[in-house]
């Protein structure tokens, strides 16, 4: 009998966190956290703004691969985001300072699921994040790439 009365008290309180949409977002931040990196990318909508943590990525890895298959350039004004298409441009601004630059989106990533997106060194030095690492950051679709059919 007292083990049926746990099952339902926990069954209570986890409609209960259902209800005010804790369950929501506990249960789902294990889940990003485990995928690092999409399998498809979303369609993105000029206009669409995001806000978080944005660091970025420097000279050691020039020349490797990015996910879009092209080198990564440092001096280039792109970044890594997990699930806009290839191709969009984002206008990305340091919320500190309110430096802008508009970027285009070549690979995938961060890793780190506390964060947003992964900028060029370049980008980093036009938003003055270089020595800080890692900003808060507001990201707005400036153009979405269109698909391209198969």
């Amino acid at each position: 009998m007292t083990h049926d009365r746990k099952s339902f008290a926990t069954a209570v309180a986890l409609v209960a966190a259902l209800v005010s949409g804790q369950a929501l977002a506990q249960a789902s931040a294990p889940a990003a956290a485990k995928s690092a990196t999409p399998t498809a990318a979303a369609p993105a909508a000029t206009g669409e703004v995001q806000k978080g943590k944005l660091a970025w990525y420097g000279r050691n890895f020039a020349g490797r691969r990015t996910a879009s298959g092209e080198p990564y350039n440092p001096y280039a004004l792109t970044m890594a985001h997990q699930t806009l298409p290839f191709g969009t441009k984002v206008k990305v601004t340091n919320l500190a300072n309110r430096r802008s630059v508009v970027l285009r989106v070549n690979d995938r990533g961060p890793t780190d699921p506390g964060r947003i997106g992964d900028v060029s060194l370049a980008a980093a030095k036009r938003l003055g994040m270089t020595k800080s690492g890692v900003i808060d950051a507001e990201l707005v679709v400036v153009s979405a790439r269109a698909t391209k059919k198969r």
